[in-house]
């Protein structure tokens, strides 16, 4: 994914360059196109860092320092991330079926990214401990979070089929799996062995397009995206939900109810606090406020008697 959003990125910038080729623009002509996506495009400050670190890489191949960058920098949103109360995140999962539901059962209950749900492989499901071990996160830091009870069940039945799956996957002389960081070089059988198989395996197989090894990979992340957002059609929800709405579903349900936010952080990974307190402006009633509508008009008579 880092390698097609950088290729686009530069692709963009050499067309925004023409007729100089990006080598003879240097810093000048990456401020100028940097500064054109700011004012003319329009585009976040998110993605104004995703186009500048692509033509770091760029520039840092070319072996040209590129020195200080003063650029228009984009506006920074404040986003508020779209939130489920409890009942509305069980109508949805309750809308979706077989692994898919069980995989919205573990991002709600357990505050999963999608990719994390995806990757998850067979020796991270601890069902004795109850904890799910997150590797290859976003933050490039393991972690441990809950597994729900409620899903065990479930899982356990899922882990059977895909058990059996992959045993005659290895009868037909198939059966590998994808290993993070060269680790097949260095354990040879270990693509092979059922505790390194992903726990939602592809139905089919695809070739890995660097070594061409023919491998079953994990569920494809658009079809867990599609099955989610037709779920929350089903359940009448009309907020915008995905995947990631589980997540912050997640984080918001535990400080309403009372956890503090430093584990609320270490369950999400993240690895500042300040991107997690803004869960503590999604909460329902966060601030303790009572709206007007809602204070009785004998209290509001008996109020302004006191005042008096």
């Amino acid at each position: 994914k880092t390698e097609k959003t950088y290729l686009h990125w530069i692709m963009q910038y050499a067309k925004f360059l023409r007729p100089t080729h990006p080598r003879e623009a240097g810093a000048d002509g990456v401020k100028r196109f940097l500064t054109h996506l700011a004012v003319d495009r329009q585009v976040s400050a998110s993605t104004q860092s995703q186009a500048l670190a692509s033509l770091l890489f760029l520039y840092k191949l070319y072996e040209i320092d590129l020195g200080n960058l003063e650029i228009v920098r984009a506006k920074k949103s404040v986003y508020l991330p779209t939130v489920l109360t409890h009942d509305e995140a069980m109508r949805v999962i309750e809308q979706c079926n077989g692994q898919y539901k069980i995989m919205a059962q573990l991002m709600y209950g357990g505050g999963l990214r999608l990719m994390e749900c995806l990757r998850l492989r067979v020796k991270d499901v601890d069902f004795e401990h109850g904890t799910l071990t997150l590797r290859d996160t976003k933050s490039n830091r393991d972690r441990v979070t809950c597994l729900p009870a409620s899903v065990i069940s479930a899982l356990k039945l899922h882990m059977d089929k895909v058990k059996a799956q992959h045993t005659e996957d290895v009868a037909n002389g198939r059966g590998e799996v994808e290993l993070p960081f060269a680790l097949d070089r260095k354990y040879p059988n270990a693509p092979f062995e059922w505790a390194w198989q992903y726990v939602f395996p592809a139905a089919g197989f695809s070739t890995d397009p660097r070594s061409k090894h023919v491998r079953r990979h994990h569920v494809y992340e658009t079809s867990v995206q599609k099955a989610i957002k037709y779920a929350a059609q089903k359940a009448g929800i009309t907020k915008h939900v995905g995947p990631h709405t589980f997540r912050h579903s997640f984080a918001t349900n535990l400080l309403q109810r009372g956890y503090d936010i430093r584990t609320v952080q270490e369950l999400l990974g993240h690895k500042d606090v300040k991107t997690t307190m803004i869960y503590t402006h999604v909460t329902l009633n966060g601030s303790g406020v009572i709206s007007p509508m809602d204070i009785p008009t004998a209290v509001i008579k008996q109020h302004v008697a006191v005042e008096s």
